[in-house]
């Protein structure tokens, strides 16, 4: 695998690559532009930091990437969304600057509240003035957190530490989340009207750009201190500006910015006012951060390149980390039933449902429905289809896709059903579990069957009537195929009869047509399942 580093990144990473003889790194710092569009078609991967844009033109360019390694946790540089509609996987390290952010967030606001760079300043300067310097106390102050995710859960703890009473807003946690912080979860407006000091720990989207502006801040205290170590345009930079100029902001500690290097006269302004404690973006730029950053994308690489799960990739559905080891005989399970099912479907889908029973229909099933619509693509369309792109490739198609869920089963503790409606209003139904973690099929149709799935296997529908059984054997001996194994399924005595047979070897179509003919079958295929011989074992397609 090429590897290409456009920008700089801690050795210690890079060593885990370098060490890999799989691995031919290539480190090729300050390219412009048109420089990597030259040479990007040559390399499997990219790893950037900010400084590298991962836009359509690299995207399309890169004949040959299957992934965009962002070293830190922000991806504004990288177009996800048309990554994904190319398969291409794009993975970040969200974890290995958390603690450098929340630290800087506080050292930002300790220094604002003391006045330290005021003071010191002053010092250096020659004087020695005490009381234009008087600062203010975190104790007994309401805080308020915005974003309580994983630099945002840590700065709430920080100002536990401080003894303050920690309000916060986050519509994507857990009521549970915010009481084992010991934070109380309220609205945005109950931020900005209740604390004395505010600061978001938000991604920049198009839901968060510019989520605090001139409404939002007259709301607030009069003498309120605001913080950003998030992402710049989180706030409004000129209503920000207006704020700090009237007054109704005591002190902000800013570490982003909309533009960086910062070239307005607003940003001059902001970065220059006197109520302003600022910082280069420096939020993840410690050493430990560096390093953890850096060893974080190139261990996702060497999982990639060992066909192992990816933890931090922003663009594949996936389950918590802690249930991967339980799950990942289901992906297995549903990718084994998908090539089953999508055999039997002569058309494209024209709607695909995902039904989960049981136990597991108290997990977020996503990532298995994911993992079935890719391996149905898989079948019929000629670009590669993966837990990337596969949802975005069945919107484009128009296929339907529905998911549903019940925690009740008659006969298994967990049960996942796959329906694939076509044109005409044909339709394939097929039931699986896993037995001792192994994927079985226990229905097809309106038939209660149990068989393991194989890579080669043949299933038909006929009459069932006397010597039919021994026709088939008879042809399959002929022709030297022998039967590993046999299961029978009827509607009632001499009624419609299906059977599917697990093969040592595949079918040739004329003898596929030998047998519908002695058999007078109403329905037979031929079925290769080479994921039921997958040697990753979580079908994921990746």
């Amino acid at each position: 695998m090429k590897v290409i580093v456009t920008d700089e990144v801690a050795g210690e990473g890079l060593a885990l690559l370098k060490q890999d003889p799989r691995v031919e790194l290539d480190v090729r710092l300050g390219l412009k532009k048109d420089e990597l569009l030259k040479i990007i078609g040559d390399y499997e991967v990219i790893i950037t930091r900010s400084g590298t844009t991962v836009d359509r033109d690299v995207l399309d360019a890169g004949r040959k990437l299957m992934m965009v390694a962002r070293v830190g946790d922000g991806i504004d540089n990288v177009d996800v969304e048309y990554a994904s509609s190319r398969g291409v996987i794009v993975v970040n390290a969200p974890f290995g600057n958390t603690n450098s952010a929340a630290e800087h967030t506080m050292a930002l606001l300790l220094a604002a509240c003391r006045n330290v760079t005021k003071a010191n300043s002053s010092l250096k300067g020659g004087e020695w003035k005490r009381a234009p310097f008087t600062g203010y106390e975190l104790k007994g102050r309401t805080a308020g957190v915005i974003g309580l995710g994983k630099v945002g859960g840590r700065v709430a703890t920080r100002l536990k530490a401080f003894e303050c009473e920690v309000l916060a807003c986050d519509p994507y946690i857990a009521v549970k989340r915010a009481h084992d912080l010991g934070v109380k979860l309220v609205s945005h407006d109950e931020i900005y009207k209740n604390c004395d000091i505010i600061t978001v720990h938000t991604p920049l989207t198009e839901e968060t750009r510019d989520m605090i502006g001139e409404r939002e801040l007259g709301m607030m205290k009069d003498g309120v201190i605001v913080l950003n170590v998030a992402r710049g345009g989180i706030y409004n930079e000129a209503a920000l500006l207006n704020a700090l100029n009237s007054g109704k902001i005591a002190v902000a500690g800013i570490d982003v910015y909309t533009k960086e290097p910062p070239d307005s006269d607003t940003l001059r302004q902001l970065i220059t006012h006197e109520r302003m404690v600022v910082t280069p973006h420096l939020g993840a730029n410690t050493f430990e951060a560096q390093v953890n950053v850096a060893v974080d994308v190139s261990k996702e690489i060497l999982n990639y390149l060992d066909e192992q799960p990816l933890e931090n990739a922003v663009n594949i559905p996936r389950f918590d980390l802690a249930l991967m080891d339980q799950m990942r005989p289901f992906l297995n399970l549903m990718s084994v039933m998908c090539d089953f099912g999508i055999q039997l479907v002569d058309s494209n889908p024209a709607k695909v449902s995902f039904g989960f029973a049981g136990n597991i229909a108290h997990y977020d099933c996503t990532p298995l429905a994911v993992c079935g619509i890719a391996a149905l693509l898989n079948r019929r369309v000629e670009q590669d289809v993966n837990m990337v792109n596969a949802s975005l490739i069945a919107e484009q198609m128009g296929i339907t896709i529905e998911e549903t869920k019940s925690t009740q089963t008659d006969a298994f503790s967990n049960l996942i059903t796959l329906v694939i409606e076509g044109e005409g209003g044909k339709r394939r139904l097929v039931s699986g579990t896993l037995f001792e973690g192994a994927p079985r099929i226990v229905r097809l149709r309106d038939y209660n069957m149990d068989f393991t799935p194989e890579e080669h296997m043949l299933l038909l529908h006929y009459d069932d009537r006397p010597g039919m059984i021994g026709k088939i054997g008879t042809i399959m001996g002929q022709h030297d195929i022998n039967i590993a194994s046999m299961n029978l399924g009827r509607s009632e005595k001499r009624g419609e009869a299906m059977v599917i047979l697990s093969l040592d070897t595949a079918v040739p179509p004329a003898v596929v047509d030998e047998i519908r003919k002695a058999t007078e079958a109403t329905f037979i295929r031929a079925l290769h399942m080479p994921t039921a011989k997958c040697s990753r074992g979580c079908g994921c397609g990746i």
